[in-house]
């Protein structure tokens, strides 16, 4: 199978590594990739949100399969032309995108499906959002109505805060807080059948304690022990297959993988929000556990086949992953600091490049995924924190309590 990966960061790495490793990839091509990506796929530097560059790299490349992981490209309409070319996709249809490219989209799907969810209001101008806010009362939950790089959304107790980012923003939807350990949760879909991935918790603020501002995610991990036992079958019955369903109904099923993100709370499961793509750096961890090839997989979701997919395999044990930033980040993040110790095995490049002396160096805000596998979560977490010990660059920034409080089981659901 020759395959046709689209994106340039941890993830996209990720997912090179587990298509690599699949018996059935003969070549393995990424648009554009990034330094580390390069050790194991072609490059080709083709702009990811370019429908037209893209569809034609799929055709000079003759793909079996596009996979696309970011979301922009998505939005962009990216899947959509590939298919106009009769290449099998997997990611959803700019139209079914909207789940995750429109927060107000992806609740008028909840309200139609009767998903457990938040009440929330859209807001458009700063009378709205003093009501929205007066309505819910703090923590005050204000997100970005668009795509933000997993950096729209603001929990703060701080009205004035909370006011500021609907400001910058624009159009937000403002909702009640959800209190209770997250969850994400892949599903793969071919738009009918649909097949749950093992669910992993994210990290989004950049300091030990989840303090400071959210970021694009600096750390995860998986399984998770502490997940009441039946909580997915019941996430595939209450919300995967109705939104589907919904999605079905108004023209657009949803191919690729669906991101239920998670509040399990004391009235159950209740979603905080739909991506329409793998999580990052939640991937890292999850695909470090799956003993099924990646590509049939894939495959099988693209091309309307996954329920005739064999059931999913997975490796005993636990995999934790640390991001390591540049200086600066989540604000604006410095480049060019020259990378040591990034040549292990687990160590998912994203933001990294090669310089006029061929050196490694960041060339942005999230820098590496260091992931590591364990017999059980102490061990994850103790090899991915040895690797982080051995990797130097200026200004470096990581959690060092990721998955801390899951390893002295410390995670309570109410």
């Amino acid at each position: 199978m020759r395959v046709l990966v689209i994106g340039s960061g941890a993830r996209e790495h990720a997912l090179c590594t587990a298509l690599a490793a699949d018996p059935s990839v003969e070549r393995l091509v990424c648009a554009p990739g990034n330094a580390g990506i390069a050790a194991i796929a072609q490059i080709e530097p083709v702009k990811a949100t370019d429908p037209y560059a893209v569809a034609a790299l799929a055709r000079q490349v003759d793909a079996d399969l596009v996979v696309i992981g970011p979301e922009a490209p998505l939005m962009a309409g990216v899947a959509d032309m590939v298919r106009e070319e009769g290449v099998p996709v997997f990611g959803p249809d700019a139209a079914a995108a909207r789940i995750e490219g429109s927060k107000s989209f992806a609740k008028a799907v909840m309200s139609a499906a009767r998903v457990p969810t938040a009440e929330s209001r859209t807001c458009d101008d700063a009378p709205q959002v003093e009501a929205a806010l007066d309505l819910f009362g703090a923590p005050y939950v204000v997100k970005a109505d668009g795509l933000a790089a997993g950096k729209g959304v603001v929990v703060t107790n701080d009205r004035a805060a909370a006011l500021a980012h609907a400001a910058e923003c624009g159009r937000v939807v403002i909702e009640e807080y959800l209190d209770g350990p997250e969850v994400s949760l892949f599903v793969i879909t071919d738009g009918s059948a649909a097949v749950p991935l093992l669910p992993a918790q994210d990290f989004k603020r950049i300091g030990d304690g989840d303090t400071g501002p959210n970021t694009g995610g600096m750390g995860a991990y998986t399984p998770l022990a502490w997940l009441p036992e039946g909580s997915v079958d019941e996430v595939m019955r209450d919300v995967v297959t109705p939104t589907l369903n919904d999605l079905a109904s108004r023209g657009t099923p949803f191919v690729g993988v669906l991101y239920v993100g998670l509040a399990i709370t004391a009235r159950g499961p209740r979603v905080i929000e739909f991506n329409a793509r793998f999580g990052d750096p939640e991937t890292q961890v999850v695909l470090a556990m799956l003993e099924t090839p990646l590509a049939g997989l894939l495959h099988a979701a693209a091309t309307g086949t996954l329920g005739a997919h064999p059931p999913l395999q997975w490796r005993d044990g636990s995999a934790v992953t640390v991001v390591m930033a540049s200086a600066g980040y989540p604000g604006t993040p410095r480049t060019g600091d020259v990378i040591t110790g990034a040549d292990q095995p687990g160590v998912l490049h994203a933001a990294t490049a090669r310089n006029d002396a061929g050196e490694l160096v960041t060339s942005g805000g999230r820098v590496l995924s260091v992931t590591g596998t364990g017999d059980d979560l102490a061990a994850a977490r103790a090899a991915a924190y040895a690797k982080v010990q051995q990797i130097t660059f200026e200004g470096a920034q990581f959690r060092s309590d990721i998955a801390a409080k899951a390893e002295a089981d410390e995670i309570t659901v109410a």
